[in-house]
């Protein structure tokens, strides 16, 4: 074991300890994927990340992300926290106010605006609406009826979520999930318009009986999802974790014939960690 650089991150919250948390090994060199796995599960959280030299000319970095059981080919906080302890431990990127992240769905391009960093929605594997087995598994699960959802699609673009859009706000916030239900399902929610004057009130779910705080690949993939069908036009900005006390802020903005999914970043611990 050595001492590595390690920080804990808040992502999207409108202040420190109000987004979603996400830890960081900044020197990952020479840990194995056991090795990353078995730390992932013991900080328990959403997700743990290992930045490590890139394999592609064109990336700043590497990371990897692993939740307390499995390895992720992309998933949106933890982009955003480990682009935040990259910099944050002396990264310099190639080109000002730009960030190329290389992890397993391919390049991920990100950019800074406004004091904040987002990155480049990825391509949806999977865009279509569920069958509707599928879909009444969903609604069960969430303890909706089929006429409190207007609308469902599939939203893969790493993590296999699977959206549903309510009626409102209120509807969504009301949501009470029953977890033994949801099996393999990752289900989010969304209506619009938001609470406390946003644009869009997301949740979002899984069978491992969590609710996830703030999430960046499911904003991501309703930004396609919303903009393409009218619901919501961008620029735009998602609340998400009301329900849980915390004050996400998804901000989502076209450019240059992209989707860009942003947030604050903040750093809550530093320090070092041993393996």
């Amino acid at each position: 074991m050595r001492q590595r650089r390690f920080l804990q991150v808040d992502v999207f919250g409108v202040e420190p300890y109000l987004g979603n948390p996400v830890a960081v090994v900044v020197d990952g060199e020479g840990l194995t994927s056991e090795q990353m796995q078995a730390f992932a599960a013991w900080t328990n959280l959403a997700e743990t990340t290992f930045l490590l030299p890139p394999t592609d000319a064109r990336a700043d970095y590497r990371v990897r992300i692993f939740t307390t059981d499995t390895e992720l080919p992309f998933a949106g906080h933890p982009t955003l926290g480990s682009a935040h302890a990259w910099l944050a431990a002396g990264g310099a990127p190639a080109a000002s106010g730009r960030l190329v992240q290389e992890c397993g769905v391919g390049l991920v391009d990100l950019r800074e605006s406004e004091g904040r960093w987002a990155f480049a929605a990825p391509p949806l594997r999977r865009y279509e609406p569920p069958d509707a087995a599928t879909l009444e598994r969903a609604v069960a699960a969430l303890g909706l009826t089929a006429e409190d959802v207007l609308a469902a699609s599939w939203l893969d673009n790493g993590p296999p979520w699977l959206a549903l859009r309510l009626r409102s706000a209120d509807a969504v916030l009301a949501v009470r999930p029953r977890y033994e239900l949801l099996g393999d399902l990752m289900l989010g929610v969304a209506a619009t318009p938001g609470s406390d004057g946003t644009d869009v009130e997301v949740r979002a779910f899984s069978g491992a009986g969590n609710e996830d705080p703030v999430t960046g690949s499911l904003n991501a993939g309703l930004a396609t999802w919303l903009t393409d069908t009218g619901a919501v036009a961008a620029p735009y900005v998602a609340a998400q974790g009301t329900a849980l006390g915390r004050a996400g802020r998804v901000h989502v903005r076209a450019e240059n014939g992209a989707l860009w999914v942003g947030g604050r970043t903040a750093t809550a611990i530093a320090g070092t960690v041993a393996l």
